[in-house]
């Protein structure tokens, strides 16, 4: 199930990045005009790249063999899906909170498109990453209705930009294979490229769940990677184990 996962993953991303588009697979925010229900399964076979591509599918290739070897290829399979969907579920309601805002923030700037509102807005939603000339040309020029009616549709295109940017990619189902390892086989020593000592299965799963849990909050500018779905899967993936949990034997 592994090897067709990695075959299926590497068709897809051809298929979709060299003979046509694979947007309306990817997973849009419901606001969207391109959402689609099928997308909380489909985007999970869609990548932004050669390199997205390859850190899923390696994980994958490393950890989930020990993983099918344990359950057999059927359910292996289950809980791959599962928790590729569960990522998406709670990546997608943090997301409608965060949006819910920006909404409300739209609708309350066109009411009122002031310098001030208009500086405050931007850097609510873009941190740092406007254009500072702008915002000081239109303080000094608050009253030119041009400008006002300029900010209100750049207010308004940033709005669309922002519900229309779509989540993709296998990480939640990744990283649900991650915290399955880690609650299995959790003193499996593991040595990574970027710790320069063995480390145990069940440290770096938690260390690297910490980490996500960090990233998501802080919402560093330009960080377009999907904290919340990764940690979406590793929660899935826990509460999965724990429904099928029989068997007390681990590996040592």
């Amino acid at each position: 199930m592994v090897r067709n996962l990695l075959i299926i993953n590497l068709v897809a991303f051809i298929a979709f990045s060299y003979f046509g588009s694979g947007n309306m697979f990817a997973l849009y925010d419901f606001r969207s005009a391109n959402f689609r229900p099928y997308q909380f399964l489909t985007h999970m076979f869609m990548h932004g790249g050669w390199g997205h591509l390859f850190s899923n599918m390696f994980s994958l290739f490393i950890f989930g063999p020990m993983l099918e070897y344990r359950w057999g290829p059927q359910r292996f399979l289950l809980f791959y899906l599962i928790t590729g969907f569960g990522a998406s579920v709670l990546f997608t309601a943090v997301r409608s909170y965060e949006f819910h805002q920006l909404e409300q923030d739209t609708v309350q700037y066109i009411a009122d498109p002031t310098p001030i509102n208009f500086r405050n807005y931007l850097e609510e939603h873009l941190t740092g990453r406007y254009n500072e000339q702008a915002v000081e040309q239109f303080r000094k020029n608050a009253s030119d209705q041009s400008m006002v009616k300029a900010t209100v549709q750049s207010v308004r295109n940033l709005y669309n930009d922002l519900i229309n940017v779509p989540m993709l990619g296998a990480s939640g189902a990744v990283f649900g294979i991650l915290m399955a390892f880690g609650m299995l086989f959790p003193n499996t020593e593991l040595m990574l490229l970027f710790f320069p000592f063995p480390i145990k299965a069940k440290y770096f799963v938690m260390l690297y769940g910490a980490y996500e849990l960090y990233a998501g909050i802080q919402r560093n500018p330009g960080d377009n990677v999907a904290h919340y779905a990764h940690l979406g899967g590793m929660l899935f993936a826990f509460i999965l184990l724990k429904v099928w949990e029989k068997d007390k034997n681990h590996f040592y």
